[in-house]
């Protein structure tokens, strides 16, 4: 589980807010103080709300379900990408597609067409279309997999989404709200929290800090993928182990013996030969 030092938080700016002027009143309980025009997140508000978050983001790993990440800001995109792809998470850092999550079964096509033209690619069709089919085919390719590529093995909805600057990405929010789709957060002093499931008060704007809150998340996420694995292999052992001693019994069980039936000798009647 997450050892969360508050030293680590400080050193990488995760208590600095907005500007007071442009601060969300419901982010009052998660602000510590206010210095220079500049809002003072409570580290110590931070640090429970990380291990709260993290605690449940494990479980849902465990569980087998995806977790999707979402940050398109340009800060963001870099390390929540290669974040997520540490642990096999989905994740959007483009343009959130419209009905992502309420209208997945179009998304879903989409991702399909995309392995569609892979596949073209791959057993030749793709190289008897002429010039013009293969730049268009081409062109859509390119677009789905900038938008798409990054959800493709997403078979399902996500057991859960985790936002980076929920003011900005306030359509996936709404998306997830929605369909009950639990929700994790990076949350500034300028957001709402409330459209929040799982709040972690931090500053969602320095590269710094959104990269140390999300290796406490991913790190978390590891784990609950590595504790699955685990319980999975010692099932499968549990299983072999069973089959090997029903077998056992099987083969050193004391056979029945079955007597062949006598055939039995007709006596000759007096006077035949």
């Amino acid at each position: 589980m997450a050892n969360v030092d508050i030293k680590e938080l400080l050193e990488n700016g995760v208590h600095f807010g907005h500007l007071t002027r442009k601060w969300d009143p419901n982010m009052a309980p998660y602000i510590y103080t206010e210095r220079n025009g500049v809002h003072i997140i409570d580290l110590y508000k931070t640090v429970a709300k990380i291990e709260e978050a993290v605690t449940a983001l494990q479980k849902i790993a465990n569980s087998g379900r995806k977790i999707l990440f979402v940050a398109t800001k340009k800060q963001a995109k870099d390390i929540v990408s290669e974040k997520a792809n540490a642990v096999n998470m989905p994740y959007i850092t483009e343009r959130w597609p419209g009905g992502m999550l309420t209208n997945f079964v179009t998304i879903r096509k989409a991702v399909k067409k995309m392995a569609s033209i892979e596949r073209m690619k791959q057993d030749g069709s793709f190289d008897a279309l002429s010039k013009r089919e293969k730049l268009q085919i081409n062109r859509q390719r390119e677009k789905l997999e900038k938008n798409l590529g990054s959800i493709s093995d997403m078979t399902r909805l996500p057991g859960a989404i985790f936002i980076v600057d929920i003011k900005k990405e306030h359509i996936a929010v709404t998306e997830a709200q929605k369909l009950n789709i639990p929700i994790f957060a990076m949350v500034d002093t300028n957001s709402d929290p409330r459209m929040v499931d799982f709040v972690i008060p931090a500053n969602d704007d320095a590269s710094k800090s959104i990269e140390k809150v999300l290796s406490f998340v991913t790190d978390a996420i590891a784990e609950g993928l590595a504790n699955r694995k685990a319980e999975k292999n010692k099932a499968t052992v549990k299983k072999t182990e069973k089959t090997e001693v029903t077998e056992t019994v099987e083969t050193t069980a004391n056979p029945v013996e079955i007597k062949a039936e006598e055939t039995p000798v007709e006596e000759t009647k007096e006077g035949e030969k």
